[in-house]
């Protein structure tokens, strides 16, 4: 049975538009190859090495986006009162305020404020509401955090 990747709209677009951007790529990457072997001897060529390598991880990442395309379950932003897949989520804490979109494991991307609801801080949100605690262990030590808003 083939695994089911829940990603939102915004996130299949992004794979969309990086897929046709690394197809665009197949050509250069075949040039590349092309004028590499015209260097002669390609068991010490450099330049041709670096370029099937190339070729190998961009076919590979076509391959998985492809797949994640296929199988991808659309999340429908749940504008509801507890937390779920979509939301956008603000927790307060003593220190700061932070503000998470939870999202499938596909397209999390902490940097982004895009965290996965298998990540222990995604987890932890999941079925909550405005205004309960949370209790967050991070390397930092735990911190705890109030719901704010969800949206």
């Amino acid at each position: 049975m083939k695994k089911a990747y829940q990603i939102t709209a915004e996130g299949k677009k992004e794979l969309e538009l990086e897929l046709a951007e690394l197809k665009g790529r197949r050509g250069e990457i075949a040039e590349k190859i092309a004028s590499a072997r015209d260097f002669g001897d390609l068991s010490e060529n450099a330049e041709y090495d670096a370029a099937r390598e190339e070729q190998g991880l961009v076919e590979t990442r076509i391959a998985e986006i492809e797949d994640i395309l296929q199988q991808a379950e659309i999340i429908k932003s749940s504008k509801g009162s507890s937390v779920g897949l979509g939301c956008t989520v603000e927790l307060k804490s003593v220190v700061k305020t932070v503000v998470y979109k939870l999202v499938g494991p596909v397209e999390a991307n902490p940097l982004e404020g895009k965290i996965s609801n298998e990540s222990p801080i995604g987890q932890q949100l999941m079925g909550k509401k405005v205004g309960e605690r949370i209790d967050i262990s991070t390397p930092k030590g735990e911190t705890s955090y109030e719901i704010i808003k969800i949206g």
